[in-house]
């Protein structure tokens, strides 16, 4: 159990510094784009067409590396300021609506799964089952995890 839980901590710490460190460089030693800007192979034409008001909004400005970093900070950190107002509004929900709303969004991933992978060539669809089976364990390792840092919780106080 222990060397499943140090592992379990390990595996969840990578992802994290993973999306802490920068990016390498271009060939060309220019920086990489911040992540709301798209890449030089990104075609940005359909964004406009559709009324997209996202990254191209910064396009025009001539942005300093720093200066797209900085945005691109402030921009992750609406982001998550945002799902937790919305947390805190779900959480004040009867429990019935709660698993209701759990359910829709449930059904709603299960088909927007399947209909990716009906995209995908048979080979491609062995692989992508294969990697939801490893996600699902990842899952059930995580609500494990949770629910023994509860029970522990609970037994401190």
């Amino acid at each position: 159990m222990r060397k499943t839980l140090t592992a379990l901590m390990f595996a969840a710490t990578l992802p994290t510094l993973a999306m802490a460190a920068l990016p390498p460089a271009g060939p060309d030693g220019a920086p990489p784009p911040a992540p709301f800007e798209h890449g030089p192979m990104m075609d940005r034409g359909p964004l406009l067409e559709r009324g997209h008001p996202g990254p191209d909004i910064f396009r025009g400005l001539d942005l300093k590396p720093e200066q797209r970093m900085q945005i691109g900070k402030l921009m992750r950190e609406q982001m998550h300021q945002r799902r937790e107002i919305t947390q805190s509004f779900l959480n004040k929900l009867p429990a019935a609506d709660q698993k209701a709303m759990q359910d829709q969004i449930k059904a709603n991933e299960d088909k927007g799964r399947d209909a990716v992978r009906a995209v995908l060539t048979p080979e491609q669809q062995k692989q992508f089952d294969e990697m939801k089976k490893r996600q699902d364990a990842r899952r059930a390792e995580w609500a494990e995890f949770q629910a023994w840092k509860a029970q522990k919780d609970k037994k401190a106080q």
